[in-house]
């Protein structure tokens, strides 16, 4: 089926409704357009927040909203669960695969890409099925299941150096998500599973952190660097800088050094976990193809200065998928770039002609260590420790979408801070087959 456009009006579609399409969605309320967001899952999700999801801090609910509900209110607003799979530049359509596994087309005047970035493995996509990214709420959610499964099965074995690999975990990549994931699992750990078990001591897990620099956080400054390792090693976690991933497998994960390429170390673990680099995902390439544009070595598209893809003034690039001036992938680029789109389109479609540029405003860069400790970088502001800590949370209240998630968020964060407990720790087994991955 097709679907036309309403009392004549222009029609912008907005493939991912995630930070950048939700802010692009929400700037045209006003706006004299049908806005039609199309997304293949339901829900808008806050991704900075998804490793808590996955260690146990909070629950699925709190880092995601309906997108019907968030845009109930936007009478000029529709919501399409589907996934876009086809456009065409010439007749303005898009076709979306549905559900039912049927394929709709629909028209635009303006056509708003939003689709953000997916786990890089930098052509070893065999890793995959053993080293999961974490850029979805399944993902989270598969993560939750092989770090808690892995406590859970190492308290069933008698033997001490069999338990030793389930109670080791891999985590690739010293960014803020590696960093963030590693520091997460040693808290769970050292916290809030004592005394829980009677075979095993939690305590003990081994937190590897695998990463090729020669620093963790590299985007941030050398101080807090040097912070954010400190902490680090105060909780526990083993760093290894300078080293490349080369081989992951069930029950191992191999490194192979920078300097030396002939020193192999291998460690037995039943848990690796990839955070090491993102790239587009596939239908950036389809957007591409269709604009006879060229992609960028991570897939990104480049743009013009007011985020429109050059020689198509009406198809727009907003979040990680766009490549412009070395703009960070980060939460305030997608989020303000989707304000500005929604912003310059509402112009034109108010007879205005004038485009204006995108001006990103830096509001800085936030790192969760542990509690009580986080490291914020704002232009020439460093914060870490306590203080760091408070601004983070402050920042992160703020952009996650909703009065509930926020009220949510912040009674969770508080009920763990006064109990050191963490009641975000169900997994499920829907079918044999995903009942088999943490058990291999």
């Amino acid at each position: 089926m097709t679907t036309q456009r309403a009392n004549g009006r222009p029609r912008v579609v907005i493939v991912g409704a995630g930070l950048g399409g939700l802010q692009t969605a929400r700037r045209l309320k006003r706006a004299d357009v049908d806005v039609t967001v199309v997304d293949r899952g339901t829900s808008h999700l806050f991704q900075p927040l998804l490793y808590q999801c996955a260690t146990g801090l909070l629950s699925e609910g709190a880092i995601s909203s309906p997108i019907r509900h968030l845009l109930r209110r936007q009478r000029n607003a529709d919501v399409v669960l589907g996934e876009a799979e086809e456009v065409d530049a010439e007749g303005q359509t898009i076709s979306v695969c549905r559900p039912d596994g049927s394929s709709m087309t629909i028209g635009y005047d303006h056509l708003v890409v939003a689709v953000g970035m997916r786990t890089a493995y930098h052509g070893n996509d065999e890793f995959a099925q053993y080293a999961p990214g974490m850029k979805t709420l399944d993902d989270a959610l598969a993560i939750r299941r092989r770090i808690i499964g892995a406590f859970e099965v190492a308290e069933t074995i008698p033997d001490a150096e069999q338990r030793r690999e389930w109670l080791t975990f891999a985590v690739a990549g010293g960014g803020p998500t590696g960093v963030e994931l590693a520091g997460q699992i040693r808290e769970l750990a050292t916290l809030a599973l004592q005394n829980e078990f009677r075979t095993i001591d939690p305590g003990e897990a081994r937190v590897l952190l695998l990463h090729g620099g020669d620093r963790v956080l590299p985007s941030f400054s050398p101080k807090l660097s040097h912070r954010a390792q400190t902490i680090l090693d105060q909780l526990g976690v083993e760093t290894h800088l300078g080293v490349h991933v080369t081989d992951v497998t069930a029950d191992e994960v191999e490194t192979t050094s920078k300097s030396t390429p002939h020193e192999v170390i291998r460690y037995q673990t039943r848990t690796t976990l990839w955070s090491a680099g993102v790239e587009a995902v596939p239908f950036a390439g389809v957007v591409a193809r269709a604009l006879g544009v060229e992609q960028d070595r991570g897939g990104r598209i480049s743009v013009e200065a007011d985020l429109s893809v050059p020689g198509h003034p009406n198809v727009w690039i907003v979040g990680d998928m766009m490549s412009r001036d070395n703009l960070p992938g980060v939460a305030e680029v997608a989020m303000q770039g989707g304000r500005h789109v929604g912003a310059v389109i509402a112009h034109l479609a108010g007879d205005g002609t004038e485009r204006a540029p995108f001006r990103y405003h830096d509001l800085g860069s936030a790192a969760y260590i542990a509690r009580r400790h986080a490291v914020v970088e704002a232009g020439r502001l460093n914060l870490y420790g306590y203080i760091g800590w408070v601004a983070w949370g402050i920042i992160h209240i703020a952009f996650l979408a909703g009065m509930r998630n926020r009220l949510g968020t912040v009674m969770n964060w508080s009920a763990t801070l006064l109990t050191d407990s963490r009641r975000e720790r169900a997994i499920t087994y829907g079918d044999p087959e995903t009942a088999r991955r943490p058990y291999r």
